[in-house]
């Protein structure tokens, strides 16, 4: 499920950048989550809307931060840099998680070696930002501004949402995410009719990268626990790399290597993810 759930969300990146190459960030998300919501409600357990109704304030807000608004901050700045760059900036949401639990979660606070690390994981993201020509720099913080939204949304989720079947969350978070993007798709749809590979894009990130991925995640927390899904973040930014130089004809300087090196050392003393994993395996084996 890991290698899987890695495989989907690398793949996300390369979709992303082929369908907003006709398509508004707007008229994608509401594309993507649209069908991704559609899919959810399809598979939805009994009791869901009981439960939808009664975390609505929370499930509103968790989908704005956690989904709506980061969808389209990565959309966006796909327009601007190549996927595999956005890959890598990606890759610095536990980072972030980190630091906005420092500030203003003190149970979730970070200490010692963990708070060096997601230093050196913001040395990473300044170095690939500064790196980009003026006319990208933008695109690249619009993906720091995607990550910093997913670092918050998970803390909020995790404070208060934790009770909530994860099925329920995602269903809800997707819908409110969907309804709120509906005007700025519509209004920003394209003119003409977009080429099959758009189409396809929007169908795979809708059920294959949204749906999908969230039911293998939430398995392979429940399975394997969230310290080894955690993993799925070292692996996707290679992913991501190897799918834009293959299919997109993408190519990646010394300084993204680097950058993606750092990045990833700042998140594994940042969060502690692989001694943390490391015991979840040890103690889900038989």
């Amino acid at each position: 499920m890991l290698v899987a759930l890695a495989l989907i969300w690398g793949a996300s990146f390369m979709f992303i950048k082929i369908a907003v190459r006709e398509l508004s960030p707007a008229t994608l998300i509401f594309g993507r989550i649209g069908l991704a919501a559609i899919a959810l409600a399809v598979t939805a357990p009994r009791g869901a809307r009981a439960l939808l109704r009664e975390h609505a304030r929370w499930l509103v807000i968790v989908g704005l931060v956690n989904t709506a608004i980061p969808f389209w901050l990565l959309s966006w700045g796909e327009t601007r840099i190549q996927s595999g760059l956005a890959s890598i900036i990606q890759a610095a949401v536990p980072i972030f998680n980190a630091a906005i639990a420092f500030l203003f979660f003190r149970e979730l606070r970070v200490t010692g070696l963990r708070l060096l690390g997601v230093a050196v994981g913001f040395v990473g993201v300044a170095l690939l930002v500064g790196a980009q020509p003026q006319g990208k720099i933008l695109g690249a913080l619009a993906v720091v501004g995607m990550a910093l939204c997913y670092g918050a949304g998970g803390l909020i989720a995790s404070r208060h949402l934790r009770a909530v079947p994860a099925h329920v969350v995602a269903l809800g978070t997707t819908t409110v995410s969907a309804i709120a993007a509906a005007p700025f798709g519509i209004v920003q749809a394209p003119h003409h009719v977009p080429s099959w590979k758009t189409w396809a894009s929007i169908a795979v990130l809708g059920v294959i990268g949204t749906a999908l991925a969230y039911l293998l995640f939430f398995a392979l927390i429940s399975s394997a626990g969230s310290g080894y899904a955690s993993l799925v973040t070292y692996l996707v930014p290679p992913i991501a790399l190897a799918y834009g130089a293959t299919f997109l004809d993408e190519r990646f300087g010394a300084t993204a290597f680097a950058a993606l090196a750092i990045i990833l050392a700042g998140v594994a003393l940042g969060t502690g993810g692989l001694r943390l994993a490391r015991r979840r395996s040890l103690a889900s084996e038989p």
